[in-house]
């Protein structure tokens, strides 16, 4: 009995140990065929992946956009290459921007850059920057918050017209600050709030408010309102804002029919011609005096109208609507804005090339001095548009020998 025990133990025992050879050649042959697997495809695409192996063309491709030379460089990034690293060495010494571990701060505002630039997707960028789309996402806000830490430096100060200004808009315009007007950029919100952003073009859409100078540098802005929203209504929210728009008695932003003529903005004439292609030669040039004021108002003003179309011409993700939350979206236009001044001022290749940027950090604009604090109607305000019309006309028709 006791030699049938031990014959029945060293069975067991024999088929335990075929059991675990069993389970071991299976994971053997599991792992030779992931082995082939690998190599396989390692074969196709030619070379094997490694977190080691994409810093190279990760320098690579960062070497190529910013340091190959200024064209590529301002076909990708919107500015050539002394302009990016002027942006850099401020967003980093300024603007709280610094390098991590794996990512250097050059890398950070490239990948920022080309995302507002053209628009592309996450996915897109992960290919071409080699990182994942949490990294993206991560530097994308980093950089976004550290350009809108720059506003009171990218903003410029208005410089008004005075007397001995040569410039045929201007010159009739003295004590003129620049243009005022508001565009619809796209933009996506759920469902339920598309009624409210709706424009009365169709279009889901935030309504933003902007002001220019006469060399199309932009020197407020106030996005977030609705597309719904009319544009008086977000001009007198923005003169009542603690730090909103100022307009210095005495001086005066040029601005549509859409608002109110009173001080601080000289509107137009309404109910008579005022876009620059009603008007010609021969019984085509201005009749009476409220027609050329309109004329020249109209050349003068165009300049807000050129500023929005150089800074959607320039950023592609204003042309179209994009996948962030609408606050995000909201500063994105800010940092679009602020970038357009800076390349504006320091970029040679900006049709405003001769305008050089002092590199003096600007503080809070001093409000000491006394502003206009409401948008209303004046019959002071239109008497002197009046005079201003009618010495406009008088001077033209001396000019022409009438």
């Amino acid at each position: 009995m006791a030699n049938t025990s031990e014959n029945q133990v060293i069975v067991f025992a024999v088929y335990e140990l075929v059991e675990q050879m069993q389970v071991l050649l299976t994971m053997l042959s599991r792992l030779i065929r992931l082995l082939l697997r690998r190599r396989r495809v390692n074969n196709i695409v030619g070379s094997s992946y490694s977190m080691r192996g994409k810093i190279p063309a990760q320098v690579r491709n960062l070497t190529y956009i910013i340091g190959t030379s200024d064209n590529i460089c301002r076909k990708n990034l919107r500015m050539n290459m002394d302009t990016f690293s002027r942006l850099c060495y401020l967003l980093q010494n300024l603007g709280g921007l610094g390098p991590t571990r794996h990512v250097s701060v050059t890398e950070q505002v490239a990948l920022f850059l080309h995302v507002l630039s053209h628009h592309e997707k996450n996915v897109i960028i992960q290919t071409n920057y080699r990182r994942s789309g949490w990294t993206i996402s991560k530097y994308f806000s980093r950089v976004l918050n550290a350009v809108l830490k720059l506003h009171n430096i990218m903003l410029v100060q208005p410089v008004p017209v005075d007397e001995d200004c040569e410039h045929q808009r201007w010159n009739y315009f003295q004590g003129c600050l620049g243009a005022l007007d508001g565009t619809y950029v796209h933009v996506r919100v759920p469902l339920t709030e598309k009624p409210r952003y709706r424009n009365r073009k169709g279009n889901v859409s935030v309504n933003v408010l902007a002001v220019c100078d006469v060399n199309l540098n932009f020197v407020y802005l106030l996005t977030g309102w609705e597309g719904s929203a009319a544009d008086s209504r977000i001009l007198r929210d923005a003169v009542t804002r603690p730090n909103g728009l100022s307009v210095p008695i005495g001086h005066y932003y040029l601005v549509d029919n859409g608002y109110t003529n009173g001080p601080g903005f000289l509107a137009p004439y309404r109910g008579t011609r005022y876009h620059l292609i009603d008007f010609g030669v021969g019984t085509n040039t201005p009749q009476d005096f409220r027609e050329y004021f309109n004329l020249k108002h109209s050349k003068a003003r165009n300049a807000i109208e050129r500023a929005f179309g150089i800074l959607k011409s320039r950023w592609g993700i204003l042309r179209s609507a994009s996948y962030y939350p609408i606050k995000i979206q909201n500063r994105i236009i800010m940092a679009c804005c602020l970038l357009h001044n800076f390349i504006r001022t320091t970029n040679d290749f900006d049709p405003e090339e001769n305008v050089v940027a002092q590199e003096i950090i600007r503080k809070n604009p001093d409000r000491s001095y006394a502003v206009i604090q409401s948008v209303e109607p004046s019959d002071e305000w239109t008497a002197w548009r009046d005079t201003l019309a009618m010495n406009m006309y008088n001077n033209w028709l001396r000019e022409r020998g009438m």
